[in-house]
């Protein structure tokens, strides 16, 4: 976050109160900026309580900082009362570049279940899985098809006596033993 903090056209609004040194802390800050002179170091990822307000004049300015924003796993659209065609048109802009949009709140922490989905654009994101719940790992799988190979040069996964996986041998599920 210092490297936010400290980049052109950025500065701090507020800032917490440090921690006293015992346990695990972090220490809010809130950043402003123009959305007309987006620096790029405030659109990358941080981990922990900071945000960034970039304000704009118009709607020009808005598209063109939306612009610069790169892909995410979420975007947060907060509307005033009433307001549905601005919205309309940056959920539409997000919508290429975030796997989650959420309205008038923040996002919340993420559980590893099967009704979690938590994803941004294609790699993160497709229709067989997302980048947290139970199938994410499935995006660093390739399947490989291991046709017509001999036995000794097969996997041990994949050899006949072995039971330690779930598999199925011709359409029928095998447990591990």
């Amino acid at each position: 976050s210092a490297a936010i903090a400290e980049a052109p056209g950025v500065t701090a609004v507020a800032r917490g109160a440090e921690g006293d040194g015992t346990g695990f802390a972090a220490t809010p800050l809130l950043l402003a900026t123009s959305a007309a002179g987006l620096p790029e170091q405030v659109t990358e990822e941080v981990f922990g309580p900071v945000a960034v307000v970039a304000r704009y004049d118009g709607e020009p300015d808005l598209f063109a900082a939306l612009a610069k924003m790169p892909s995410s796993l979420t975007a947060t659209v907060l509307r005033g009362a009433g307001e549905t065609q601005l919205p309309l048109a940056v959920s539409q802009e997000l919508r290429t570049r975030a796997g989650r949009i959420v309205y008038d709140a923040y996002p919340t922490g993420v559980a590893v279940s099967w009704a979690q989905h938590h994803g941004g654009p294609w790699p993160s994101t497709n229709s067989q899985h997302t980048s947290v719940g139970t199938s994410a790992i499935r995006r660093f799988l390739r399947p490989v098809t291991w046709q017509g190979a001999p036995a000794e040069v097969l996997p041990a996964e994949l050899t006949e006596d072995f039971t330690g996986i779930p598999r199925r041998v011709d359409g029928v599920l095998q447990l591990p033993a």
